[in-house]
């Protein structure tokens, strides 16, 4: 299993990014994917969740109204369109798979693990 992320990078306060996660090597449509962030110093956090089907989808409080997570299972791609980006957000962002129900809060260990992307917001 291959999850691989991109589209991090550096952007100012106030502006727009999608990072973009292709998965390999599991039935994709079967899976709930998820989006996690870690910031030098501090724990991994969680920040949204998509059902298999993209039904259903949860947010981090912090970033609810300015990111937004959505799912292609023709293209076996998970993104996170991310918008209004505070410094706060400068992170590395990580994406996941997980056959378990999808849960506000998402499965932390998931059942999979993506490497992760770079994001830093400059003020």
């Amino acid at each position: 299993v291959q999850l691989q992320a991109s589209g991090g990078g550096l952007v100012q306060a106030g502006g727009s990014l999608r990072v973009s996660c292709v998965a390999s090597g599991l039935p994709f449509s079967l899976y709930n994917m998820d989006w996690f962030r870690q910031a030098p110093g501090k724990e991994r956090e969680f920040v949204a969740a998509i059902s298999y089907s993209g039904g259903t989808t949860y947010y981090a409080d912090s970033v609810k109204g300015r990111f937004t997570i959505s799912k292609n299972n023709a293209e076996n791609t998970v993104y996170l369109q991310m918008s209004s980006l505070k410094p706060e957000d400068t992170a590395v962002y990580y994406c996941a798979a997980d056959r378990r129900a999808i849960v506000p809060g998402g499965h932390d260990p998931p059942h999979f693990w993506g490497q992760g992307t770079q994001v830093t917001v400059s003020s």
